[in-house]
């Protein structure tokens, strides 16, 4: 086959303070930098969906027709116009033709700033132009808030199963075989089965290094057997303002009651343990003293999520809730990365190592209760901020986070950079100076990724709620739009029993 390959991945939080502009796809943040034609085939090397397909299809002989790739991390909706010109790219290039198939590597929860449904929306426009005949496949983020959209329009969508996403290239390459399977001449039209759950899931209750996610994905896998061909569950992303936001098991197979017996088993399995995908948190304070108390007669390094300003949800990767908490505490060999301050790193270079500099640092979010950090800072380390990661997610791919900066206020190390990033590789901290094993507290502006590369130097996991735009509990957000049915945290009341005069 000729298959025409394209990605488009932005996780929309549309209650944050900051939007994905064009820049933010070229860059990456995170992600692979935007990359168009041939240049998107070096994925075959990153852990990402694109690399599994790629993978998978040329061994397998099939010829790929490179589109463009790009992501950008969490953040406030997408700009209209990246948007129009990424989809635009993908869309001009369907109207060229010249391919059997195609798949696109997609997140599931892109809201733009003139579209809910970004990825429904632009599987509505390939569509219109293939017809009916070339099939669709489609690989998806764990946190997919997925649509009706969506699957009117892909023949096959197949999401992670990892929280950290250590699986994602695997997952393009189950979208691969899934497309290989479906245009073989006995075995076309997939039916498939979805069902949605009726509350929200905070999270940092997603991860599947634990039960309940743990167990619950080991289930889908083995109920996964012909005649059932793919099963998925996204827990979704609980901070999209839409109707289709939330919570969702579907499957696809050749017999309806095979998938419908599988998907309503795994369904079943969710709500029934609805209480177990609730979460503890912690105040800074709190967790800071309980880090401490843990550190007292540990080997390793007790990590604390700084869970509200995770970059990977929308936050900006810039309070100083749990850095002020630390100081408070009187805590010694911690370290707080990162925390994205252009200024803060660009006067720290200036300096030069040695340097002790005044410095009112980052907390110009604007969320009540956090502020900047007025104070005297050491300079200890300074990069050009060029990176590899090594650890299990996006392994291999190389990033630059700009000009970076070791600061140091009493006994906290304060990895700073100058472009926006979730902490989920300990290399981001090295870059930094600080090598992250020797710490005896360490805070990551994360919520889960981070704990692919950090579990197993880590003597215990803390989550705090400092103050952050990303609400780690769904149902301390400002809901207006979304289903007024469903229940905006686990066990918690819907937006009807809320405000029943709105709702």
């Amino acid at each position: 086959m000729n298959i025409l390959i394209a990605g488009f991945q932005h996780e929309t939080n549309t209650f944050a303070p900051t939007r994905a502009s064009w820049q933010s796809f070229v860059q990456g943040e995170g992600f692979p930098p935007l990359a168009r034609g041939a240049d998107v085939l070096a994925l075959r090397d990153v852990n990402v969906p694109a690399g599994g397909f790629i993978t998978m299809a040329e061994a397998e002989g099939h010829t790929l027709v490179p589109v463009i790739w790009a992501g950008a991390s969490a953040s406030a909706h997408v700009t209209e116009d990246a948007y129009e010109r990424i989809a635009g790219e993908i869309v001009e290039a369907v109207r060229r033709g010249g391919y059997d198939a195609i798949y696109l590597d997609l997140h599931g929860a892109m809201v733009a700033e003139h579209l809910d449904d970004g990825e429904g929306e632009l599987l509505r426009r390939v569509r219109t132009i293939v017809g009916a005949d070339v099939p669709i496949v489609v690989s998806l983020d764990l946190h997919a808030n997925v649509t009706g959209e969506m699957f009117r329009h892909a023949d096959a969508m197949v999401a992670y199963r990892t929280y950290p996403h250590v699986d994602m290239a695997e997952t393009g390459a189950r979208a691969a075989r899934i497309l290989m399977r479906m245009m073989s001449a006995r075995e076309r039209g997939l039916k498939h089965v979805v069902r949605r759950m009726p509350f929200l899931i905070p999270v940092n209750g997603m991860c599947t290094l634990a039960d309940p996610a743990r167990s619950l994905y080991e289930r889908l896998a083995a109920l996964e057997r012909d005649p059932v061909v793919s099963l998925s569950f996204t827990p979704g992303f609980p901070a999209a303002d839409f109707p289709e936001c939330g919570a969702a098991v579907w499957g696809y197979g050749f017999d309806e009651a095979a998938v419908t017996a599988a998907v309503e088993t795994l369904a079943a399995a969710i709500v029934s343990r609805e209480s177990d995908w609730d979460v503890h948190f912690l105040d800074p304070d709190e967790a800071v003293r309980e880090a401490m108390r843990i550190a007292g007669h540990a080997t390793r390094p007790v990590v604390i999520a700084d869970t509200q300003d995770n970059p990977g949800v929308g936050g900006d990767s810039n309070t100083m809730g749990l850095v002020r908490a630390l100081l408070r505490q009187g805590a010694h060999d911690a370290a707080v990365g990162l925390v994205w301050d252009l200024h803060a790193a660009a006067k720290a270079h200036e300096a030069g190592v040695g340097a002790i500099i005044d410095l009112t640092l980052a907390g110009g979010t604007g969320v009540p209760g956090d502020a900047p950090l007025a104070g005297a800072f050491v300079v200890e380390h300074l990069a050009d901020g060029r990176v590899r990661f090594d650890g299990p997610m996006m392994n291999g791919m190389w990033t630059d986070i700009g000009p970076v900066a070791c600061l140091r206020i009493g006994g906290v190390r304060i990895a700073v950079c100058s472009v926006k990033m979730q902490i989920f590789d300990r290399n981001l901290y090295r870059v930094a100076g600080i090598e992250p094993e020797r710490m005896k507290i360490l805070v990551n502006k994360s919520s889960v990724h981070y704990r692919a590369d950090f579990d197993s130097i880590a003597e215990a996991h803390l989550v705090a709620k400092a103050p952050g735009p990303m609400a780690a509990d769904p149902a301390d957000l400002p809901w207006k739009r979304i289903d007024p049915q469903v229940r905006l945290r686990p066990n918690g009341a819907s937006l009807r029993e809320l405000r029943p005069q709105t709702a």
